[in-house]
């Protein structure tokens, strides 16, 4: 389950559920990259439930489409990851200490407002 989230124009807002299918990745690159075309920084907000499982079978295809963003890295301003599951968290933080030019924060599904605040910045909808 994917659903797009209301936010300003330079932030992708996103939530899933469960399992994670190529559709879903899709989906998510896409809104990407069209912010990214009219941005120079792109504010990301991930919320997560429950998530059991990826579609393996779609994965070639996504690294295909997201191994240009290696190059845009420096693009990404904030990043919130607000996860029901500790492992998440605990990936997200490892991930930060590798980008450490990209600000990422982990929270709780309690501190969801203060996670959207914070990415979202002085302009939160």
């Amino acid at each position: 389950m994917i659903e797009m989230l209301q936010s300003p124009d330079d932030v992708i807002a996103v939530r899933i559920g469960h399992k994670i299918t190529g559709d879903a990745l899709d989906e998510i690159m896409t809104r990407l990259e069209r912010i990214m075309a009219e941005h120079d920084k792109v504010h990301v907000f991930v919320e997560t439930h429950a998530i059991d499982g990826i579609e393996l079978s779609s994965l070639p295809m996504h690294w295909a489409r997201a191994l240009p963003l290696f190059g845009k890295l420096r693009r990404f301003g904030r990043v919130a990851v607000v996860a029901d599951q500790a492992w998440i968290r605990a990936s997200t933080r490892i991930e930060s200490a590798m980008l450490p030019f990209i600000s990422y924060r982990t929270f709780t599904p309690d501190q969801r407002g203060e996670a959207f605040s914070w990415v979202a910045g002085p302009h939160a909808v």
